[in-house]
């Protein structure tokens, strides 16, 4: 039924949209060089209208709701001689071209500068970054972690299907090392509803990886690196609307949509669903609670693994005014369930575990530029009033066959029997100043505060409604930049960082100071070299202090961590003919991190729970190579290396003896991994404007130790790699039409069936298939 509802939904909005468009035609089309090289950045318009459009990153642009008649099409752009084209337009009807734009004759003395995409200006910052172009994934049914699991260095780690608990690792910081960002405001207190592994990629509008050093606009403690979810300010009247389905029992519906007046009142909607059984085979040891009967890798399917989820942001307010480029006030709401098959090991298997969580979030963002001469300024404030509940009623024990048996004498449960029913009061407040001194400097301050509150009932332990568990943090950033562009840039800042924790009765207060620095240099406008040095502080999150109910521990013991974070990198792109271009990446890093927070199993391994190690020293490397011939064929792939050393020397049960594990890998930690992916474009096939796209995606990750290497067990020798070597094959196909309005997507995913882990052994899905549908009806509003 719920299904039902959000398809219908899209149905309306999509029949709503087209029925006052009806009467109104489009332009499509394509912008190429004499080479045939695809031209991004430049401003088509009809002339003598406000309508009118950017092309993209494939040199396509659209304009849609045009009233029928003869229209002149002007194309512009720095380095470019300007174009114009006649044409017409038929009402309800497509008029698609493809247009050759000339260079510029210019005097040899004088530099041309040509525009880029914002994609490249970010991955062209000092910093270790790479940005994503998600407008190039809207097709798929990708949710932004699997999109970010195909960048070089990062390696997202899922517990199971769809919805399942993750855990990020980014050139060997993982878990709340790395931190989360929408737009620049962290997700700290999102909650369980609006998390990236969740939420689909359509979404966003490019997703920013930084690894290593984070820039103090990123209001964070982050230990190793950040991620930045950009949404993008789309001032204009559209519609993206997509429903797909597939394998398990999986749907996903996204409808995205805004409408900007000319007078600069906006409002904007984006809303997704997600729900699937998650019932796919798995191979485990599994024993019949009746007969006690014992089989070793039995295949058998999950069948207390149901997640689903609703959420929806909706924002009101104004663009383009005198005293704000945007003022928006919004609200986050949203709700999800999610059954526990398993404990952190598939040998605890549970029927009746489960989660519910909801957010309600009001939220308020200004930004402005040149509030005065050269002063930007940017505010943000959200505060999650949802709740979360931690269910494990059942009165029984379960096997993996779906036998139950009840339980007797006790108080029942299949972890801890409880009806936790609590709210994290997670409160932020962010603020960031850019002052530009003149053409080349600029000074930036920014202050992110939050604060959480943990507070709840549990109808079976009254002693859980009396623990205290708030933390309260702010961190403050400083910083300064020189830049020449297109040359040299170079930044400096420091930060500080003030938390307290209160639990059990008891409050403490913590501060650490860091700082960092970062550059690039540009040999050539195409051969690019960066370096960048932090020693970064993290306190403890409250999920590492408290716990999350569920799977998790808390440990309020916990130490900051502290690590030395160096960063050396190069991109160089270069043509190798005129149609054909190559792109080489490559990075490198070395971190030491004291005080290392670092999961591990409880006493009866059912639960993991973070602890300290003294040290943790990492050495990484990560490359990318891509190939690209004209518009039509790209092939490239990413391979991704670091190393963990344990540095702890002592054995905490016994100081006096030097730690068996010592200078040991780390555990449970990919140490080496890659993607390959191939994409064939084949255009105006079938008819002028649509397009089929053939994609091929392979994932692989080199066997990895479980356990420690020095603690193999009695045969050593099977339990060093108890994790092994994985490849996972992907296929795609998209046919779009007319240029991009209508879409069809066709998806296999693990196509061998390959048994896939990731979190402490625990089994992905196998095969599966999914077809997704996507409309996209777009006004662009030049006010």
């Amino acid at each position: 039924m719920q299904i039902g509802k959000n398809l219908l939904l899209v149905v309306l909005c999509l029949y709503s949209f087209l029925s006052s468009a009806q009467n109104l035609g489009s332009v499509r089309g394509t912008l190429k060089d004499p080479s045939g090289e695809v031209l991004p950045s430049l401003t088509v318009r009809l002339e003598h209208t406000s309508l009118g459009a950017a092309s993209d990153d494939a040199g396509n642009f659209a304009i849609l709701s045009v009233a029928p008649g003869a229209y002149t099409l002007v194309v512009t752009g720095i380095g470019y001689q300007p174009l114009r084209r006649a044409v017409s337009v038929a009402a309800g009807q497509e008029t698609v071209v493809s247009l050759t734009v000339e260079a510029a004759s210019v005097d040899m003395r004088e530099v041309t500068v040509t525009g880029r995409s914002v994609v490249t200006e970010t991955n062209r910052q000092a910093y270790n970054v790479t940005a994503v172009d998600a407008r190039q994934l809207y097709n798929t049914t990708l949710d932004l972690a699997g999109a970010l699991d195909r960048v070089a260095g990062v390696r997202v780690r899922e517990s199971g299907g769809v919805g399942s608990s993750f855990n990020l690792s980014l050139n060997g910081f993982s878990g709340n090392q790395v931190r989360y960002f929408i737009d620049g405001i962290p997700m700290d207190g999102f909650g369980s509803s609006f998390q990236i592994n969740n939420i689909p990629i359509n979404v966003a509008e490019r997703v920013e990886v930084y690894k290593g050093v984070v820039p103090i606009w990123l209001g964070s403690d982050a230990l190793g690196g950040a991620i930045n979810i950009v949404t993008g300010d789309r001032q204009r009247n559209y519609v993206d609307a997509s429903y797909s389905f597939g394998s398990f029992n999986t749907h996903r519906t996204v409808v995205n949509a805004a409408v900007t007046a000319k007078s600069g009142l906006t409002a904007q909607i984006s809303a997704f669903q997600n729900y699937s059984d998650n019932n796919y085979q798995v191979r485990v040891d599994a024993a019949d609670i009746y007969t006690g009967a014992y089989t070793t890798n039995a295949q058998v399917r999950r069948f207390n693994d149901t997640y689903h989820n609703e959420t929806l942001i909706a924002n009101v307010g104004v663009v383009g005014k005198r005293y704000a480029d945007k003022l928006l006030l919004g609200v986050t709401v949203g709700k999800n369930y999610k059954e526990i098959q398993t404990g952190a090991r598939m040998v605890a298997v549970f029927g009746g575990v489960h989660t519910r969580g909801s957010i309600l979030m009001p939220t308020l963002k200004y930004k402005k530029e040149n509030l005065i001469k050269g002063l930007d300024v940017t505010l943000n404030a959200n505060f999650n009033l949802g709740e979360e509940q931690a269910i494990d009623t059942t009165n029984a024990r379960f096997d993996w066959y779906g036998n139950s048996r009840r339980i007797g004498a006790g108080p029942g449960g299949e972890q801890r029997r409880r009806l936790y029913t609590y709210q994290n009061n997670n409160g932020l407040a962010t603020g960031m100043v850019n002052y530009r001194i003149g053409e080349h400097q600029a000074l930036a301050l920014s202050n992110a505060f939050n604060t959480f509150d943990r507070q709840g009932t549990d109808r079976f332990d009254a002693t859980t409604n009396a623990r205290p568990q708030k933390t309260q943090k702010n961190v403050l950033g400083l910083g300064y930049t020189y830049t020449i562009k297109d040359r040299w840039s170079a930044s400096v800042f420091g930060k500080l960082i003030d938390q307290g924790v209160t639990t059990a009765g008891r409050r403490t207060t913590t501060r650490r100071s860091g700082y960092g620095v970062a550059g690039t240099y540009f040999f050539t406008p195409d051969l690019q070299v960066k370096a960048s040095y932090e020693r970064a502080n993290r306190m403890p999150e409250a999920r590492d202090l408290f716990g999350d109910v569920v799977t998790r521990e808390g440990n309020a013991a916990l130490k900051p961590e502290q690590s030395h974070n160096l960063n050396l990198g190069g991109s160089y792109s270069f043509p190798l003919s005129a149609n054909d271009r190559l792109l080489i990446n490559a990075n490198a890093a070395y971190r030491y991190a004291s005080d290392f927070i670092f999961d591990r199993f409880n006493q009866n391994q059912g639960l993991v729970i973070p602890d300290n190690r003294e040290g943790v020293q990492t050495f990484a490397g990560d490359a990318e190579v891509r190939y690209s011939h004209k518009n039509r064929f790209s092939l490239g792939g990413t391979l991704t290396y670091q190393y963990l050393q344990n540095r702890q020397k002592y054995d905490p049960e016994n100081p006096q003896a030097i730690s068996p594990v010592y200078l040991d890998q780390m555990p449970n930690i990919p140490y080496l991994f890659g993607n390959a992916d191939a994409s064939l474009r084949l255009p105006d096939l079938g008819a002028p404007g649509n397009h089929l796209t053939i994609g091929y995606n392979l994932l692989y990750v080199y066997r990895f130790w479980l356990y420690w290497p020095s603690r193999g067990g009695r045969d050593a020798e099977s339990r060093k790699g108890d994790i092994p070597t994985q490849l996972s094959h992907d296929v795609n196909l998209v046919y779009s039409l007319r240029s991009g309005r209508y879409n069809l997507g066709v998806e296999g995913r693990n196509l061998a069936d390959a048994l896939l882990y990731d979190n402490f052994s625990l089994q992905k899905p196998g095969r599966a298939f999914y077809v997704n549908f996507r409309c996209f009806f777009n006004q662009i509003n030049n006010r």
